[in-house]
């Protein structure tokens, strides 16, 4: 791990937060970074979440680290390589090839908490970020981590059985050889319209790292996401796990309404169904009315989601 500067700088949340680089061996595409957020708790009581995001997406939700702080824990975030903070000049937005690739990033965000005192870390991952961290956990875990929790995990496609059994992995395969062809999709802002404030939403936040519609994923990445969740389904995780998510998703047929109190990116009753095989020990909560990003869902739904966390936290001597 090689820090491009000498020590923390400002971060845009505010002044409590810092932020700095951690730069990373070249890959494929050239130089590499990822960046590390954190916010300290007066308390510094040796327990910390750390927290990755998920696709299309940085560390935003300010009011839940703020939460975490005020209960005690020290708050870390990683913004992976080629997202948010971390994007470089002439850098694909999102690009990868390996699951696999974000491991660095997560240990060297794990390290520089090490290295400030924190000894025991509930690691916390939403969507993509879900998936990454679930198999990072059932591979190779810090045995620093002692808890694993999840916002709607990013555990199986959110397509129709044909496509999930047969297309699928017919782009995983030719994204072995073709990783850069791009795969188009429909395009969909709804789900950005019930989050941000330049649509009468609640958030504010950069569309240059956080776009209204899903950028279109090329073949490298559907292989990447293929191949994890297909990984994972043969793993096991060994720590505790919360499993959250929405009650209900959004369908293709549904009213324009739903997509406020629903999950209109993922398929919960596959994130249920995937997420409960994840590891022995598995404490799943469905939220009625909550948004893909539980942490960015109303008020009252978010406030559910923080008194569940503390109170598993708890549970479990964290």
């Amino acid at each position: 791990m090689k820090a491009e500067n000498t020590g923390w700088r400002a971060d845009h949340l505010g002044p409590d937060y810092e932020m700095r680089y951690i730069t990373q061996p070249d890959d494929y595409s050239g130089k590499v970074r990822c960046s590390v957020i954190r916010r300290l708790s007066a308390a510094r009581s040796g327990k910390a979440i750390l927290y990755v995001h998920g696709f299309s997406d940085y560390f935003l939700q300010k009011e839940m680290a703020d939460m975490f702080v005020a209960s005690g824990y020290d708050f870390y975030a990683v913004d992976l390589r080629k997202y948010g903070r971390s994007l470089m000049k002439g850098q694909k937005m999102f690009q990868v090839r390996d699951m696999h690739e974000y491991f660095a990033d997560i240990d060297a965000a794990i390290d520089l908490m090490r290295e400030e005192g924190v000894g025991e870390i509930a690691l916390f991952g939403h969507s993509t970020g879900g998936l990454t961290t679930s198999l990072y956990m059932s591979e190779k875990p810090s045995p620093a981590i002692k808890a694993l929790m999840l916002n709607s995990p990013f555990l199986d496609w959110n397509l129709p059985p044909l496509m999930r059994k047969a297309a699928i992995p017919a782009v995983s395969a030719l994204g072995r050889f073709f990783p850069d062809i791009r795969v188009r999709q429909k395009p969909d802002s709804g789900y950005a319209e019930t989050l941000s404030t330049r649509h009468g939403a609640e958030w504010d936040y950069r569309t240059d790292w956080k776009p209204d519609i899903l950028p279109d994923p090329d073949m490298g990445w559907i292989r990447a996401i293929h191949r994890a969740q297909q990984s994972l389904r043969r793993g096991s995780v060994k720590v505790p796990v919360l499993l959250m998510h929405s009650a209900e998703s959004v369908r293709r047929t549904d009213a324009k309404e739903k997509y406020s109190r629903a999950d209109a990116i993922l398929d919960v009753e596959s994130i249920s169904r995937y997420g409960r095989k994840l590891g022995a020990d598995v404490t799943e909560v469905a939220f009625e009315g909550g948004l893909h990003d539980l942490a960015l869902s109303k008020k009252e739904i978010r406030e559910k989601m923080y008194a569940v966390m503390l109170d598993w936290l708890k549970q479990h001597d964290l």
